[in-house]
């Protein structure tokens, strides 16, 4: 247990410089220069070489502390043995890398975690640190069902003295990577060659910046949603980004595919995301007008190996844990397997889904008629009440806010811009992100499901472009992201400030002698259920006393276990 912030903090920093170290060695397999990595990239990729080695282990191994121990010191030796030895290319990287994280950890010191964290996110967490796969867990909680790649990631980090304490620490990293990634792209001191224009890459890098660093600012608040919508930030970017690029560029069409499956993995509705792979497609083909040469990009390539992979261990999750490929949607579900969730409980479950998004559902309250409320757009007039004001017009609000106050940095009014024109590849991107926008407003209207980042980058991109349209010399844009980078970094610190001085009244919190956020034995119970589960069925084979009961629930084959749905 980390009886003090000085242990809590060396344990951020050791596991953090262990992910930088897997990234190495991805850089090194994949065949990236040294002269060309980014410390953003390369922590996101050690992020989802971490990914692969947990889904892949966790089919034989639990996650304990022999094993997490082992994960961790080969990457610190990976971590150390690059570092030292090319120095002098990664110093700057290693600085930023430093800067970044030491603003960022006033964000892992926090009593109150996210109302699903004891629900399901340090349940399921923890379930992976005491034993290998079991068939069927999606019986124990609903939560169960919808198993996130963070919990895998953060299971990594159960480890001696710091026990489960750092299960948050995975949203700080895909921040902070994320961070590092858009500031190299916007501030000229991080940048890796001087800009010789600004143009709306630039702008929309240090929109998205701001935008995450305020909107997002409590970690404990993340949950499984807000680290994907801070990483859709970086996957429009990069695709935009091949508007600038004269020829294909192999290592940033990488840099989509990795982030797409880290997105896909976060959520299953994330699937949907994949139809940002249309514009970058179309752009190719408008390129090369050879339909199998980008085929062959987009398909015969290694960075197809890295998404596929990725989705391939979430789909089996899934299925082993449910029955169902992409759970609650029916129709990708088998429900002939003794483990294998009813397909009417699969639907009724995705009803509650939906009827929960669409504010007909809450902790201590539901509509009448929840199946009629769900359909067509009946639920709307109780949903703009209920929800839109104050959370939605709140958020649309502070996008104004943020905006105008950009307006005020960059425009520069004596240019008149005669020709506003936009990219094919923006204006398809956009139209992807009009779609998304429709099928979130009618299947699942809620901010946290995709809704904060499909809304600002369709308000950002096209104002990005004005902004490139609207030119200022490159000093007076330097001197302005000075100026918003520093605000930025004051605002996410006092807000933390603000909430830790909070929690400290609310909760008798003490962020130096007591770091660890709360826990109780209600966050444990499913794997007490669990745990009694088995110990039951043991004593059934080793006794052969009537229990037709448990036999009824629980059976293994393979040594494996599989919990049935009771009859």
């Amino acid at each position: 247990m980390p009886d003090n912030i000085y242990l809590f903090f060396l344990f951020y920093f050791t596991i953090l410089f262990s992910i930088i170290g897997y990234g190495f060695f991805f850089n090194h397999v994949i065949g990236i220069s040294h002269n060309s990595i980014n410390f953003g990239y390369t922590g996101l990729f050690g992020l989802f070489l971490g990914l692969i080695i947990s889904y892949l282990s966790n089919f034989f191994l639990a996650h304990d502390y022999i094993f997490n121990s082992i994960f961790i010191i080969v990457g610190l030796f990976l971590f150390s043995y690059t570092l030292l030895k090319k120095f002098s290319f990664y110093k700057k990287e290693f600085l930023i890398l430093l800067i970044v994280f030491f603003c960022l950890f006033i964000s892992s010191l926090a009593f109150k975690t996210h109302d699903d964290f004891p629900y399901y996110h340090f349940p399921y967490t923890y379930y992976l640190t005491q034993q290998d796969l079991a068939l069927g867990v999606g019986q124990f909680n609903h939560g169960f069902r919808t198993p996130s790649s963070i919990f895998y990631l953060s299971s990594l980090f159960y480890l001696p003295f710091i026990e489960y304490y750092a299960f948050q620490f995975a949203a700080i990293y895909i921040l902070g990577f994320s961070n590092i990634i858009l500031l190299k792209n916007f501030y000229y001191l991080f940048a890796d060659i001087k800009f010789k224009k600004i143009d709306f890459i630039n702008y929309l890098s240090l929109f998205a910046f701001i935008f995450i660093n305020i909107f997002f600012y409590r970690i404990s608040e993340h949950g499984t949603d807000r680290s994907a919508q801070i990483l859709i930030f970086l996957l429009v970017i990069e695709i935009l980004y091949f508007a600038n690029l004269n020829k294909f560029s192999s290592s940033n069409l990488l840099y989509v595919y990795t982030l797409l499956a880290i997105i896909i993995s976060l959520k299953s509705f994330y699937f949907l995301y994949l139809l940002f792979l249309f514009p970058l497609f179309i752009y190719f083909f408008e390129k090369n007008k050879n339909l199998y040469l980008t085929i062959k990009v987009f398909i015969f390539n290694r960075s197809t190996i890295i998404l596929s992979s990725l989705i391939f261990f979430v789909l089996a999750t899934y299925f082993f844990n449910t029955g169902c490929l992409i759970y609650p949607v029916s129709f990708t579900c088998f429900e002939n397997f003794d483990w294998a969730l009813p397909i009417t409980e699969v639907e009724r479950m995705n009803n509650h889904y939906e009827l929960w998004s669409k504010a007909g559902r809450g902790p201590n309250f539901i509509v009448d008629n929840p199946d009629e409320y769900i359909k067509n757009f009946y639920w709307t007039s109780h949903w703009i009440r209920e929800y839109f004001f104050n959370k939605v017009s709140d958020f649309l609000l502070g996008l104004i806010v943020l905006i105008t106050t950009l307006c005020i940095f960059f425009i520069n009014l004596k240019n008149k811009i005669k020709n506003f024109k936009i990219s094919k590849l923006s204006l398809f991107t956009l139209i992807v992100l009009i779609i998304l926008l429709i099928e979130w407003f009618y299947n699942h209207p809620s901010l946290r499901y995709g809704g904060y980042c499909i809304i600002a980058l369709i308000l950002f991109i096209p104002l990005s472009i004005f902004f490139e349209k609207n030119k200022i010399s490159i000093k007076k844009f330097n001197k302005s992201t000075s100026i918003l980078l520093i605000l930025t970094v004051i605002i996410f610190v006092g807000r933390n400030f603000d909430r830790i001085n909070k929690e400290i009244e609310l909760y008798n919190y003490k962020p130096i002698n007591e770091t660890y956020y709360q826990v109780t034995e209600h966050y444990f119970r499913v794997q007490k259920n669990m745990d009694e589960l088995i110990n039951e069925y043991n004593n059934c084979k080793n006794f052969q006393s009537d229990c037709n009961l448990n036999k009824q629930k629980i059976s293994q084959n393979f040594n494996k276990l599989i919990f049935k749905v009771g009859k």
